[in-house]
């Protein structure tokens, strides 16, 4: 290849520059190379110049050609500025699109390290840098960043306005959004109203405002651009929608679980037999099932005796190896059945009677503790509930009985709700039909809840929504009361959140991807730094 061939490839469309050498070494290629323009212009006052006043060489790093290095030695000239005016005496020309003042770089060279630095930041950008043949270091890739000017971006007509986390749950910012063109405008150091409005302020002609429901921002847009649209987000306000329904069918959670299928005739004869076998047994002299009857009655007498001879009952006690609080107690009964009624009836747990009914119930598909703590109560159960309740529990962990299903979840049924009916799988579709048939209130609800979808999917809350407000304060559902309280207080962003065609889901992409950006960045993702990236690798 000729020397006009290397030329035409190393510097294409460079004009004022000759190439007078080339070494090609195994790791690096080391070209030499001297300007030729006739004149050169000062960069203070912009007036050309031919009178040279020396020479020097600069070393610049240029683009690798072949996996080596490129080193470009380029001899160049320091002029004299000839204008009396001017500030400056001398200035070192440039060669347009290869310097630039104080550069160690060729413009090329530093456009790729720039875009690297945008797209993977520090670390990431050093180690490709690094395969790209260019030693630099991540904080000079930072710096690139940080020098970078502002890209100009004139004021959009439709806005997006959300927030994002600097260091979540204490610091936050907002992301500014050409929802038009979906390209991030601005990055501001809070989420409060005051910043908002001054932006708005200081850049006028914002016709509409996609927002959030966060009372600040509706502030902020007010106070900035009073005679701009907002809407509030149909994401937000479906979502809103889904948390009441939530509320909802916890409250009636109870109606989730199918109804316990009647026994048969056989088994609830027999579950009465053994009920009212239990009540008989309840209602019999309890003092003789006493284990320790025939031991205190022993006692008593004993006692009694060596009282009637005189003895005291510090001696009584001594005798018999008892207590004297016990000594006391029975001198003071004047019959053994005072000592005996009442006591512990010799069982391990007060239940042990009425367990075989217990499991027979439960065999039955009679799973309510509370049904079943009234049914044994009325039968003489001298204990409470939670006897029951703590009983009924390994029973509850090791399975249902068989033909018991588990009750569909609050978080299922609220989704079963609020997804497309063509989204539910033919079970899920019956288990919600059966519940929905089984409670009126959730029937309304979920009525209501296909309506908003319908009317969010047709945009066409500015006709309908009225009605659909109407609906709620009938139907006697408190949390769809309260989010309809909720769109009273935001009422025109709402209705143009359901009529126009704009949302804030370009907003909630860049949201996304300022939490990429910040996770790549690791600690050093700065609101300023982080400022430059989001706008300028846009």
């Amino acid at each position: 290849m000729s020397d006009v061939d290397i030329e035409d490839v190393l510097f294409p469309d460079l004009d004022g520059l000759v190439m007078t050498d080339i070494e090609v070494g195994e790791d690096a290629v080391v070209v030499a190379a001297r300007t030729c323009a006739p004149e050169a212009f000062c960069p203070a006052c912009g007036t050309g110049s031919q009178r040279v006043h020396s020479r020097y060489e600069r070393q610049l790093a240029d683009s690798a050609v072949a996996g080596r290095q490129v080193v470009l030695k380029v001899l160049v000239r320091r002029f004299r500025c000839v204008a009396a005016s001017c500030s400056r005496t001398t200035f070192v020309e440039q060669v347009g699109g290869l310097t630039f003042p104080h550069g160690r770089r060729s413009q090329r060279l530093h456009a790729v390290l720039q875009i690297v630095a945008l797209m993977l930041a520090g670390r990431a950008g050093a180690r490709l840098a690094a395969v790209l043949s260019s030693s630099v270091s991540r904080s000079t890739l930072l710096r690139l960043v940080r020098a970078m000017p502002d890209p100009q971006v004139k004021t959009p007509r439709v806005l997006g306005v959300d927030d994002f986390a600097l260091r979540k749950g204490h610091i936050y910012g907002t992301v500014l959004i050409d929802v038009e063109t979906r390209r991030p405008i601005d990055l501001l150091p809070d989420r409060e109203a005051a910043t908002l409005a001054h932006w708005l302020k200081e850049h006028p002609g914002v016709e509409v405002i996609c927002r959030d429901r966060a009372s600040a921002y509706a502030e902020g847009a007010s106070l900035g651009a009073p005679n701009a649209v907002q809407v509030a987000d149909r994401w937000h306000l479906f979502h809103n929608l889904t948390e009441a329904v939530e509320r909802c069918v916890s409250r009636h959670s109870a109606q989730l679980r199918e109804p316990e299928p009647a026994p048969s005739p056989e088994a609830s004869a027999a579950a009465i037999a053994e009920l009212e076998k239990i009540a008989q047994a309840g209602r019999a002299d309890s003092r003789t099932a006493h284990r320790y009857a025939d031991r205190t009655r022993e006692r008593h007498r004993a006692v009694h005796a060596l009282l009637a001879q005189g003895i005291s009952q510090r001696e009584v006690g001594r005798r018999l190896d008892l207590a004297r609080g016990t000594i006391r107690r029975f001198a003071r009964a004047a019959t053994a059945d005072e000592l005996v009624a009442g006591k512990w009836q010799g069982r391990t747990s007060i239940l042990d009677d009425f367990k075989p009914y217990l499991h027979q119930r439960w065999q039955e598909g009679c799973t309510s503790a509370t049904a079943l703590f009234d049914e044994i109560k009325a039968a003489g159960f001298p204990g409470g509930y939670s006897v029951v309740r703590d009983y009924l529990y390994p029973l509850r962990a090791g399975g249902k009985p068989s033909g018991r299903a588990k009750p569909p979840s609050v978080r299922d049924v609220t989704g079963w709700i609020t997804r497309h009916p063509d989204s539910l799988t033919q079970d899920e579709a019956l288990k919600l039909k059966a519940i929905l048939a089984r409670c009126p209130q959730l029937n309304s609800t979920a009525d209501l809840v296909r309506t908003f979808a319908e009317m969010m999917a047709a945009r066409s809350g500015r006709d309908d929504l009225a009605a659909w407000i109407e609906r709620v304060n009938a139907s006697n559902l408190p949390e769809l009361g309260s989010f309809v309280s909720g769109i009273g207080c935001d009422l025109a962003a709402v209705v143009a959140g359901l009529s126009l065609p704009f949302s804030s889901g370009a907003v909630e992409g860049q949201v996304n991807r300022i939490k990429m950006l910040k996770r790549q960045m690791f600690g050093r993702a700065g609101l300023a730094l982080l400022r430059k990236r989001v706008l300028l690798a846009a």
